[in-house]
């Protein structure tokens, strides 16, 4: 299923680059810094509050499941008030969520914090993807969303050592203070710098919104990716934000410094799959390559990087850390595949529609793994391989049924 979007005049790179990307990509970074920096600050938070895994996997996981839950308004937002001002007035909702998360005391306090931050994030990356489907060629979408994805590595990396190093010399309470003045100054930037831009087919009513949610829904292309983009993205995500920390103290036997550091490689093998993937699938796609197979390739060496990590791999720990990240990313580039195949109009809501199977599944997988992890104790505050064989490995068999769903199911035609 595809359609034809009207062409429409595109201003000079620098503009685009100064006054669009520039400032969604501040905000992509500071989604992604807040997202993974538990996987740093959390062997803090269960040494000062005594959390164990299991509520340690509610607080990070709450930040997903109110991510999941407001991903549709979050679409109708971004069609019809625009990118620009749905980021920053969410920015603002990050700010206080991060001061509430500085006062948490204890897992309910500390999970309805996460869960504001994760409201405000929750356009971080989808405003991007919308203010690019505006301003941007189609045929450039997967290079520059894959830009903006390198710009959130960069927020990985600095929620690695960097943080570790300043949470040990302020306190962790104190970075959620400098991250909520950063959420501020970047939702100026925003309001200050984007233009605004509309286009023909916007939603004007409730019913216009609706009506495009069902062209979305019915259509064979969405639900032939929905699968394997949301099981897999879920993996990368809950692993990254907080089990990959875990892994790396006890089964690839580092400490916390050296596991921050493995850590920050992920971050630079993130931005370096974001950035190389993306130039790969431009240049494929001029010579007739679908989106989806370079996706789907992507997603196929992810799954084998997973199951190196449930089977204790001897590998040094940076080259997996590195991998998982590089290739988890790929999953991504159905975003730019799928809007390719709709209206720009529509562009904010099929993200969105995306988003909710993908962090609603985040949400149950990063619990999920916390109880399946309390199953299987070491004795000294950490977890067995097996039980990182049963968590990661069954994960990544449900991937792999998710991807013959895909192979079947995926139109091959080019969008128009």
């Amino acid at each position: 299923m595809s359609f034809q979007t009207p062409p429409h005049a595109l201003p000079a790179f620098p503009f685009l680059a100064f006054r669009v990307f520039l400032p969604f990509g501040l905000g992509y970074f500071l989604s992604q810094l807040f997202r993974t920096v538990n996987a740093v600050l959390g062997p803090m938070l269960r040494e000062e509050l005594g959390i164990s895994a299991s509520s340690l996997g509610l607080v990070t996981g709450a930040f997903f499941l109110a991510f999941a839950l407001v991903q549709l308004p979050l679409g109708m937002a971004l069609d019809r008030y625009g990118p620009r001002r749905t980021q920053a007035v969410l920015l603002s909702v990050t700010a206080l969520g991060a001061l509430l998360f500085s006062l948490g005391g204890d897992t309910l306090s500390l999970a309805l914090a996460r869960a504001v931050i994760g409201i405000g994030v929750s356009g971080c990356l989808l405003a991007s993807f919308k203010a690019f489907a505006l301003w941007f060629d189609k045929g450039r979408l997967p290079l520059v969303n894959g830009l903006v994805m390198a710009c959130g590595s960069l927020g990985v990396i600095a929620a690695s050592t960097p943080v570790q190093v300043l949470a040990t010399a302020l306190g962790w309470r104190e970075v959620f203070h400098i991250l909520a003045a950063t959420s501020i100054a970047v939702a100026v930037v925003i309001v200050l710098v984007v233009p605004e831009k509309h286009v023909e087919g916007e939603p004007r009513t409730f019913a216009d919104q609706v009506a495009g949610l069902k062209v979305i829904f019915t259509a064979p292309v969405f639900w032939s990716i929905a699968p394997l983009l949301a099981t897999a993205q879920a993996a990368w995500l809950s692993i990254q934000a907080l089990w990959l920390g875990p892994w790396l103290r006890d089964t690839a036997g580092l400490d916390a410094g050296a596991a921050a550091d493995a850590l920050l490689l992920g971050g630079v093998g993130g931005a370096t799959g974001y950035i190389l993937l993306g130039g790969l699938t431009e240049r494929l796609g001029r010579l007739g390559t679908p989106v989806g197979a370079v996706a789907g390739t992507a997603i196929v060496l992810f799954i084998a990087v997973q199951a190196l990590l449930a089977l204790g791999s001897a590998l040094p720990p940076w080259m997996l850390t590195f991998a998982f990240a590089f290739f988890g990313g790929g999953a991504t580039l159905f975003y730019a595949g799928l809007t390719q195949r709709f209206p720009v109009a529509l562009a904010g809501r099929v993200n969105t529609s995306l988003a909710l199977f993908v962090f609603s599944l985040a949400f149950a997988l990063q619990v999920l793994t916390g109880l399946v992890l309390d199953l299987f104790p070491d004795g000294r505050g950490g977890y067995t391989g097996t039980g990182y064989l049963v968590a990661f490995g069954g994960w990544a068999l449900v991937q792999v049924a998710c991807f013959v769903w895909f192979l079947v199911r995926y139109p091959r035609s080019r969008p128009t």
